[in-house]
């Protein structure tokens, strides 16, 4: 690693990390902590490459406009959050341009009408995350947070702005109670979980709690429940499907979501799907349904339906869902929570891996008057690519946590003979680079 102080660099943009992006010796340099129209006095080189350098700004001459005091004191060590030093606002905008970048390098195309944003809180927002544990003596005890950047030692984290703030509040009793277990160099990871009624803390352990472990834990849990956020541990002895509830081993809450619009309440298991962030959630399932506009006598695909996040508010609008997701977990939870918000007879859900052609009920799908895809970062590329110009969906709304995949299978849609009438971004997770988008593709 070295520094330099020779050389100004002027950052001319920012790359899909949230990095800046400019020239150093003739390669591509991408700087974090670096903003456009930023001069660089100062820098420190992580990576130097054939083709690139990687670094982090260490002096500025001339901020941004749109540069902003971080808001959390771990900011710069933590590798949680890459943005903080960006307006929130400005992080929006950012993204808006990834996407149509991405959109129009990529797919070679562009929507004919962009979307309003959808944001929210850049605090408190994240309702899912998974914890790393470590005892470091030489520090003190327990760490409990997040890797450092661009490293593999956990920050020394006493508080976490974008976790809800009576998660935060636990860390550091956390660090102190872990730090008096037996077993606490044998407990490597928390996974939160938290619902509209309760939070799942859920311990990854590689030996069983002594019984004096045992009482030490329940005594936590016991100080830190309130009727306010009713708190229950789980434990991971192996793999995934081990966690099992420990104390209280019976709760009367369940772990759940709600998408109050369409009346509905989803429960789920602390390992499945969902979306981190419960309130851009309801915001974009609004929003897929006001451009789905769901009718009774429709047929309507929800592929990579998960636990039926989208299929069970087409449900409630009254056409007919058939969900498909690769996962027989998921697609089961979905009967339950179809079943559960009665809706079992409007819904159809079945596994299949729409990752592999093969296993394509392409006919029966092809059948539906309209699709909603919501792929992982992959995208749907297998699934879009096995539709032919003269099928249906006449209507396709595409929902992505990736810009490039999705402007990759925008490009086969035009192919086939759809037209990207819109899209927009969702800043599902503000802080960060990740870009969540929905778009809009209907049939000439």
């Amino acid at each position: 690693m070295t520094s330099s102080a020779a050389t100004l660099l002027t950052i001319n943009g920012l790359d899909e990390n949230g990095r800046g992006v400019t020239r150093l010796d003739g390669k591509v340099c991408f700087l974090s902590n670096a903003l456009p129209g930023e001069t660089v006095t100062a820098f420190r080189i992580l990576k130097n490459k054939k083709q690139y350098v990687i670094g982090e700004a260490t002096a500025i001459r001339r901020a941004s406009a749109v540069r902003t005091d971080p808001p959390c004191p771990h900011f710069g060590v933590c590798g949680g959050c890459s943005l903080q030093h960006i307006d929130v606002r400005a992080q929006v905008a950012m993204k808006q341009r990834t996407l149509e970048d991405a959109l129009q390098h990529i797919g070679k195309l562009n929507p004919q009408t962009v979307l309003p944003a959808i944001y929210g809180s850049g605090s408190a927002y994240r309702f899912r995350a998974r914890m790393s544990v470590k005892h470091v003596a030489k520090k003190g005890g327990v760490l409990v947070g997040f890797h450092e950047k661009a490293s593999p030692f956990i920050a020394d984290m006493r508080q976490c702005i974008i976790m809800p703030r009576h998660v935060s509040a636990l860390i550091v009793p956390l660090r102190e109670m872990i730090a008096r277990l037996s077993i606490r160099d044998r407990l490597p990871q928390i996974e939160w979980a938290v619902g509209a009624h309760l939070t799942v803390m859920a311990f990854r352990i590689m030996d069983a709690l002594s019984e004096d472990d045992q009482a030490i834990v329940r005594a936590f849990v016991d100080e830190y429940q309130s009727d306010e956020y009713p708190l229950q541990l789980w434990l991971q002895p192996g793999k995934a499907d081990s966690l099992q509830p420990f104390y209280p081993e019976h709760m009367p809450q369940r772990l759940s979501y709600l998408l109050p619009e369409f009346d509905l309440e989803m429960p789920f298991h602390p390992t499945e799907f969902t979306q981190v962030n419960p309130y851009i959630n309801q915001v974009m399932v609004s929003r897929a349904m006001a451009l789905l506009q769901p009718q009774a006598g429709e047929t309507i695909a929800d592929m990579f339906c998960g636990l039926g996040n989208f299929s069970l508010p087409i449900a409630r609008r009254g056409a007919q869902a058939i969900g498909v997701e690769g996962s027989e977990a998921l697609v089961q939870r979905a009967r339950e929570n179809a079943a559960f918000n009665g809706l079992a007879e409007q819904c159809c859900f079945q596994a299949a891996d729409l990752f592999r052609r093969e296993e394509f009920d392409l006919q029966r799908w092809a059948a539906c008057d309209k699709w909603l895809i919501d792929p992982p970062r992959d995208g749907a590329f297998e699934l879009v690519s096995a539709l032919e110009n003269n099928q249906n969906p006449k209507l396709i709304v595409y929902v992505s946590c990736k810009p490039a995949t999705l402007a990759r299978d925008a490009e086969v849609l035009q192919s086939k003979g759809f037209v990207l009438r819109s899209a927009g971004v969702m800043n599902m997770f503000p802080h960060t680079a990740h870009v969540e988008s929905i778009a809009v593709f209907e049939r000439k």
